[in-house]
């Protein structure tokens, strides 16, 4: 059984998610948490009475039932597994600390979030919510981009320097998600020019490899580009890469691919979910 957290807002960017989810976990049982959070220090200024709080956060507590119970009726009008299971949640708190909460009560596997991709050159390429999510909050997050359509993940893409030392946390999500779809993972090592890895990098490459073994299909690929949004962009296009899977600690990696605002068009922004994965 798999406990699946996600986040909503209403709106178009989290019913993609949740559809995304719904099918990715198509074959799986799982218990589907949907989180409306609306904290009342952006409801209610901090000078109101306690009895204000109160009756404002009732008045916009029936307002989140009845979208809540909204799109439970939505859901209920898709082809459902009879193995999954729903459940709304509502909290009035500070958003990643609702999170974090409901992560540890509800013992999550997997957090799962839409996001809208940047529509001008100064914005970020995820939203605030969702970069605070995949950077606090120490869970696998699913990130699923505005454009992107379920199809399943064939391809994964698995963008690392090899200077991390992969622990078995990370490596058994890697394989679930693997082997879930009867996905190939396509680690890529990018680097301004080719030249030979270290003693490190060489002992944690091996460790992966082996790791990997015959038991799920792998491949090692290497790209020279000082650019690594570019060299990601272009894998992505030549290998028709469904997914793209992260270490959050590895920064160099993470923060450029996923953060970094760009002057170029980066299309997987948009339409690549990212698989993002803490130790």
């Amino acid at each position: 059984m798999k406990n699946i957290l996600i986040p909503t807002d209403f709106s178009e960017n989290s019913w993609n998610a949740i559809t995304y989810a719904l099918s990715f976990f198509k074959k799986v049982k799982c218990n589907f948490y949907f989180l409306h959070i609306s904290p009342y220090d952006e409801i209610i200024g901090e000078d109101s009475f306690f009895d204000t709080k109160d009756i404002a956060i009732e008045k916009i507590s029936h307002s989140d039932k009845e979208q809540m119970q909204s799109l439970l009726y939505k859901i209920e009008k898709l082809p459902l597994n009879t193995k999954h299971y729903f459940f709304a949640i509502y909290e009035y708190i500070f958003f990643i600390d609702a999170i974090r909460k409901q992560v540890e009560e509800k013992n999550i596997d997997f957090i799962v979030m839409g996001t809208k991709g940047a529509s001008g050159l100064k914005e970020k390429t995820v939203g605030s919510n969702t970069g605070d999510v995949i950077t606090k909050v120490k869970c696998p997050v699913l990130v699923i981009p505005e454009k992107a359509t379920y199809i399943k993940p064939k391809e994964i893409a698995f963008p690392t320097d090899y200077n991390l030392f992969y622990k078995n946390k990370i490596l058994s999500t890697i394989s679930c998600v693997l082997s879930l779809n009867n996905a190939a993972l396509r680690v890529l090592h990018i680097a301004k020019k080719e030249q030979e890895l270290t003693d490190h990098q060489k002992k944690n490459k091996n460790f992966l490899d082996d790791y990997l073994e015959d038991s799920i299909a792998h491949s090692f690929h290497f790209l020279s580009n000082s650019n690594i949004e570019q060299a990601v962009q272009c894998f992505v296009e030549s290998r028709n890469i469904d997914m793209i899977t992260m270490i959050a600690k590895n920064l160099n990696f993470f923060q450029r691919i996923l953060f970094h605002p760009t002057v170029e068009k980066i299309s997987y922004h948009t339409d690549v979910p990212f698989l993002v994965l803490h130790e």
